[in-house]
């Protein structure tokens, strides 16, 4: 998923966007209550919808595999298909149909990109993407990471972005309310550019050989040497 995952990082070595490869209701308690008085019906309106929403995260967060195929929309309007494996924690691959090149794997430590046709690596701490949010072993909503949650009859969207690891990026995730099923994530990069996922054909309780998440250091390495 070339475009999901990559980017530059800053000088302050954070993840801020995603310049190289572009990768798959209410806000958040939005007015302060005054001390001392009960709480205003917009504010426990938000506080019902991120229980609602939080619901959600943890019922996806228990779905430990998953996979499937999906359809990825790039910012200039680029679209391309493939296949994804998924499992938590920290662990994810995109195969992408032909013609296109490109291999994404996470193995909990690190994202790489590759590319078999340049015979190209890049590689970056998941915890410095905004894919760590995503392939996390529970998704807290009450941590300062949630942007925003909007809940509507037929979506609920949770926006996650966390400033202090991976710049201005964030990831937005849609569930469907009645199922509890992921149907989409975007991931906006610091230039406000997205890149959207949409997976379909989903299996979950999938048993995996540990080969399918292996990142092969050995050859990165060989490259970097050259």
């Amino acid at each position: 998923m070339t475009d999901t995952v990559s980017g530059k990082r800053g000088n302050n070595g954070s993840f801020d966007g995603m310049t190289r490869r572009r990768i798959v209701g209410a806000g958040l308690l939005a007015a302060a209550v005054a001390a001392g008085l009960a709480p205003a019906p917009a504010f426990a309106q938000a506080a019902a919808s991120a229980s609602a929403a939080q619901q959600i995260a943890d019922h996806f967060s228990s779905v430990k595999t998953m996979q499937g195929e999906f359809v990825q929309f790039g910012p200039r309007g680029e679209q391309t298909g493939g296949k994804f494996f998924i499992e938590r924690p920290g662990k994810l691959r995109f195969n992408y149909d032909a013609p296109s090149p490109m291999r994404v794997i996470s193995d909990g430590r690190n994202v790489v990109i590759g590319n078999s046709k340049l015979n190209t690596w890049d590689i970056y701490p998941l915890s410095k993407t905004p894919l760590s949010l995503l392939l996390s072993e529970r998704i807290d909503l009450s941590a300062k990471m949630v942007r925003n949650v909007k809940e509507e009859p037929d979506l609920i969207t949770i926006v996650l972005g966390d400033r202090t690891i991976f710049g201005d990026s964030t990831i937005t995730m849609m569930f469907d309310p009645k199922s509890f099923e992921l149907r989409q994530w975007t991931i906006t990069d610091a230039q406000a550019k997205d890149t959207s996922v949409m997976i379909f054909n989903v299996k979950t309780g999938v048993k995996f050989d540990a080969s399918v998440f292996a990142v092969p250091y050995d050859a990165i390495q060989k490259k970097d040497n050259r």
